[in-house]
């Protein structure tokens, strides 16, 4: 191994340390230790080491082929140790500003998916439902004109013949009159009955 490989493993070596400092108070800021499960922590923790000692063998293979020496491990000791004496507060500060801004923006585009997507597909949806109501109302209503109106006609033409087949009722024999009576007033009670019968279903139906 060359002094420059051996120059540029060092640096290489330093800056990971750098990053393994870095990486670490990224990683303690976004998990929580006391509030996460011991089994989900261990994932965790076994997760990020893996891929920390993935990264440093990538590089250390890139500058030196994946050749170890002592020197390595105090590069990587010297690395963590400056980046904890002279960047460490610098690094919390702006991680704390980035992860401030991204939940602005996330609230932002929150509040605009809500403006633009959701309340337009709400007042779209009320608005379906008050022309449907609106134009059911309507047809209900001329729905009851006209019938009021044909019964009206209807009686108003019937009502020579409701005249005439009264008459022509009172000239039957006093049985035959009895007899009729009974059967429309035995029609009558069970019509009632129906409509009794009727009013209580839709009642216990409306309570349930």
């Amino acid at each position: 191994m060359t002094l420059t490989t051996q120059f540029y493993t060092m640096l290489a070596m330093a800056g990971m340390g750098a990053w393994l400092g870095a990486s670490l108070d990224t990683y303690t800021r976004f998990v929580i230790r006391s509030n996460t499960a011991r089994w989900l922590l261990f994932i965790h923790d076994l997760l990020f080491w893996m891929v920390q000692g993935l990264l440093f063998f990538y590089v250390l293979l890139s500058v030196n082929e994946g050749e170890f020496r002592i020197y390595i491990l105090l590069a990587v000791l010297l690395g963590f140790a400056a980046y904890q004496s002279l960047f460490k507060r610098i690094y919390l500060k702006i991680l704390d500003w980035m992860i401030s801004f991204f939940v602005l923006i996330c609230r932002i585009f929150g509040k605009m998916m809500r403006m633009m997507v959701f309340r337009p597909i709400v007042w779209t949806f009320y608005a379906i439902f008050a022309t449907i109501l609106f134009t059911m109302r309507n047809i209900y209503v001329l729905f009851r004109f006209f019938a009021l109106s044909l019964y009206k006609i209807i009686k108003i033409v019937c009502y020579p013949i409701y005249v005439l087949m009264r008459q022509c009722f009172r000239l039957l024999p006093a049985r035959i009159r009895h007899a009729v009576k009974r059967f429309f007033q035995k029609g009558a009670g069970f019509l009632k009955k129906g409509k009794k019968l009727f009013i209580t279903i839709q009642t216990k139906f409306l309570k349930k």
